[in-house]
């Protein structure tokens, strides 16, 4: 072909390109973003990036992007389009498990030290693009920069931590009633895994199960929340730039988590499903996975407790509790559910909390400088927001702040709000919120208010301020949660052994023990030895 004619088809073929990729990602989206490399919009599976195999997408759109009235936490864009991601089917997925489970046989055989430099790679690649993963995040969950910037930081921390686990993997010489025999104790990678992950942290949620499952030599099948698929998508890019095999980190969005789930739950080449979401589809997840008797890690549904004693600092207890209720508008697994305060301080707790929130907070959209708290998920959140609210007030709570949606902002926004006088028979005492709505409860002893932190059927995380060590150490033990506060409202870290009791789930990710979940112990008898 003519130099000429080349030229004109290398032209029309780029414009076709920028034409489709306008069709798949909103200007919007690229224009906010430095490296837009990070916006991926089709699976990655074994190394490659692939589109349905039935040609299906589903739109990913900003919770907080709906014009408002122009008000301070407004957005200004009132398109909430971010892009077009493409929609996974059953064969893609069996595909990748397929893909996943003939790496595992060659990454099985690697050195613990080649699998903490993969990780130390990736870690200092999220770093790099930290701005651009917060922003991304932002918009597709709606939580402010500063919160996302944190989140980014957090869930790089795990491919640190499990950087430094991996070459640590190793097994016991136990002794043996006979003294012509050895028992060697061998751990070894469990196999292909399938993660499932929610939306509320789309990265942290990730790499914490991630992190563990490469440094014990697992491969993995990862399906995201439909709602924030995009930042999944960029982890799985930085992992190519990182130099990970073909085939040890796949990453597939679908809009049909159901299918998705009962698949990676019964293929019987999974051998470990790594779940966080509602304790009913954990349950229902659990029941799937038994035709092949999975391992199962799962990080399920709380209804944490804060408790604050009499004495307690409250000016501290205050700070806490706001940091552990309202963060991320109150859309975490161990965000404070139910605030317990002791009669003798009841007033005073509830007049400092609500200056400091009146004072503190900023309601808008996340990208705005300035602002403190965004909007909830999307409709079905804000409809158990408002229900929650409604029932506790048609039984006698009072609305000490807030109360009200914020349609001036947009149609997913909500006051952050807190009720006074709230009793057991509330809905809001009995299910966990997920949203920006804080239950103020009075107990008058220490034995009443464990009794009544301990009325549910979860125990993921639960908090309390005292300043006497007996009280605290009694009240720790005492408490039916697989994580504690104490004087604190922030717990969340690497080195956490993370995760609940009851209802709640099993396993824990993160801390020296999270790898322990994907590996198996070999027991190997050497005999006659003389």
């Amino acid at each position: 072909m003519p130099k000429g004619k080349v030229a004109i088809a290398n032209k029309s073929f780029k414009m076709l390109f920028k034409r489709l990729y306008a069709t798949t990602v909103s200007t919007r989206l690229s224009s906010a973003l430095k490296n837009t490399d990070l916006i991926k919009t089709n699976a990655f599976v074994n190394g490659a990036w692939i589109k349905s195999s039935q040609g299906k997408s589903f739109p990913v759109t900003d919770p907080g992007a709906v014009s408002g009235s122009g008000s301070v936490g407004a957005n200004p864009d009132s398109d909430p389009h971010l892009a077009t991601v493409q929609s996974m089917e059953a064969q893609d997925y069996n595909d990748a498990i397929k893909y996943a489970e003939s790496s595992f046989n060659e990454f099985k055989h690697t050195s613990g030290r080649y699998r903490s430099n993969l990780l130390y790679k990736l870690y200092e690649l999220m770093h790099e693009n930290k701005e651009d993963l917060a922003t991304m995040i932002t918009l597709e969950n709606g939580k402010p920069y500063a919160d996302a910037l944190g989140e980014v930081t957090y869930a790089a921390s795990f491919f640190q931590w499990f950087a430094e686990e991996a070459p640590r993997v190793s097994g016991e010489i136990i002794p043996s009633a006979n003294s012509s025999n050895r028992i060697f104790a061998m751990k070894q990678p469990i196999g292909v895994c399938g993660i499932l992950t929610p939306w509320n942290f789309p990265l942290a949620m990730i790499t914490r199960k991630l992190g563990a499952a490469i440094a014990a030599g697992c491969t993995t099948v990862i399906k995201p929340a439909s709602e924030t698929p995009l930042s999944a998508l960029s982890l799985a890019y930085l992992t190519e730039l990182a130099g990970f095999p073909k085939g040890v980190v796949n990453v597939l969005a679908s809009d049909d988590a159901a299918t998705v789930g009962k698949l990676i739950s019964e293929n019987p080449i999974i051998k470990k499903v790594s779940f966080t979401g509602s304790t009913n589809v954990g349950k229902l997840l659990m029941k799937q996975s038994s035709s092949t008797l999975k391992k199962l890690s799962f990080e399920l549904g709380g209804n944490a407790p804060f408790i604050v004693f009499e004495d307690a600092d409250l000016d501290k207890a205050v700070a806490g509790a706001i940091a552990s209720k309202f963060r991320s508008s109150g859309q975490t697994c161990i965000c404070a559910n139910r605030l317990f305060v002791h009669e003798s301080i009841y007033d005073e707790f509830s007049r400092k909390f609500v200056e400091k929130l009146k004072r503190d907070v900023v309601l808008g959209h996340g990208l705005k400088e300035g602002v403190t708290h965004g909007p909830v998920i999307h409709d079905r959140s804000m409809l158990k927001v408002r229900s929650h609210i409604e029932d506790a007030s048609e039984k006698g709570a009072k609305i000490l702040l807030g109360g009200n949606k914020r349609p001036d902002l947009g149609e997913n926004f909500h006051e952050l709000t807190v009720l006074g006088d709230v009793t057991p028979d509330m809905l809001i005492f009995q299910e966990e919120t997920f949203g920006p709505v804080a239950p103020l409860i009075k107990f008058s002893s220490d034995e009443e208010v464990i009794n009544m932190a301990n009325d549910t059927r979860v125990g993921l995380a639960g908090y309390f301020y005292s300043t006497n060590v007996s009280r605290v150490f009694k009240v720790a033990e005492a408490i039916e949660v697989g994580m504690l506060g104490v004087n604190t409202g922030a717990i969340s870290e690497a080195a956490l052994p993370f995760g609940g009791v009851q209802e709640s789930g099993f396993g824990r990710e993160g801390s020296k023990f999270g790898v322990d979940d994907y590996l198996v112990i070999k027991g190997v008898v050497l005999g006659d030895i003389v």
